[in-house]
């Protein structure tokens, strides 16, 4: 659609016809979809459902990332009107992409939280589409990963995070963000020895086998190296991949509940994102943003673009393209 076109679109969240194509929609006004792409439960020729999981009960310090799914939509209007800068392809142009919406629940019913969330995400990856999921604090990563496994079996996990989120939890009940990653483990989920963690700045001895690649290692050796050590590690497994906000610094990520100084630049993560192209994404998140602690937005632009590369990463893979 050309920019002169615009004045005769209105509010595509609702009227487009082609679930491909960029959009010069007004930022500032209209429905919030991400990437203003269609809200739409037809997954009918849909390659990627973008949906909100809206739940922040499981959090250990600041609440409010029930807000982030909205907020980050929000953020998202800035977007669609160029492919991503330095991909050298349009995800928009290329692949259907709808926005699901947010996913419904009691939110007093915590108990038959976990079981929703794996329904949701399941019902999506029978319809044909992988989802990149807007959060929401990190727990709904658990239930989003036993869809996954479900599906494709086993996979490696490439998390972004200042915390391990491998605390020792044996209680199948509790519901908690910061142990999320020893259940999976321990649940048989994700391949230890093929997952990474990376921007790690909190202590926790046991990291269930997960390589560690710590914030200080991608100040001290660059984002380039990095990349390269992800990819040696990974290589060619199956790789879901969550983004935890708050693995960026506060001076450039401060709406989290548990922010930690000494994060990753917002430059140091898209250099990262970029040069791990032809990983074999199947799908993610973006977690942890909480708006009522960010009155600038900065926190919900960035989830929003990362959100925008893990769509690019899944499109690589999508289209067995070597990125070198």
């Amino acid at each position: 659609m050309a920019l002169e076109d615009a004045k005769n679109q209105v509010d595509q969240a609702f009227t487009r016809q082609d679930l491909r194509g960029l959009s010069y929609e007004n930022a500032f006004g209209g429905a919030t979809s991400f990437l203003r792409r269609r809200y739409s439960k037809d997954l009918d020729g849909v390659d990627v459902a973008v949906t909100g999981i809206p739940f922040d009960q499981a959090v250990t310090n600041r609440p409010g990332t029930r807000l982030g799914p909205r907020a980050v939509r929000e953020a998202s209007t800035l977007q669609p009107y160029d492919p991503p800068y330095g991909w050298g392809f349009d995800p928009l142009g290329e692949f259907a992409v709808v926005d699901y919406g947010d996913m419904a629940f009691d939110y007093a019913n915590t108990r038959a939280f976990p079981a929703a969330v794996t329904d949701h995400i399941r019902a999506i990856l029978q319809g044909g589409a992988a989802t990149i999921t807007l959060g929401g604090d990190h727990f709904i990563t658990l239930p989003i990963l036993r869809a996954y496994v479900e599906r494709f079996g086993p996979v490696a996990l490439l998390q972004f995070d200042a915390h391990s989120d491998s605390w020792v939890d044996d209680d199948p009940d509790r519901i908690d963000h910061g142990t999320f990653v020893y259940k999976a483990v321990k649940d048989g989920l994700i391949l230890p020895e093929k997952s990474v963690a990376v921007g790690i700045r909190t202590d926790n001895p046991d990291t269930m086998g997960i390589h560690i690649i710590d914030a200080f290692e991608v100040h001290r050796t660059g984002p380039d190296a990095v990349a390269q050590k992800i990819r040696d590690i990974i290589g060619e497994t199956q790789t879901y991949l969550t983004f935890d906000i708050d693995a960026l610094d506060p001076a450039y990520a401060p709406g989290t509940g548990t922010p930690v100084w000494g994060g990753l630049t917002s430059a140091q993560a898209a250099i990262i994102l970029r040069e791990i192209a032809g990983l074999r994404i199947l799908g993610g998140d973006v977690v942890e943003v909480s708006p009522p602690f960010d009155n600038t937005g900065a926190t919900a632009v960035a989830a929003a673009h990362v959100a925008m590369e893990i769509l690019c990463l899944w499109g690589w893979t999508r289209r067995d393209r070597d990125p070198k």
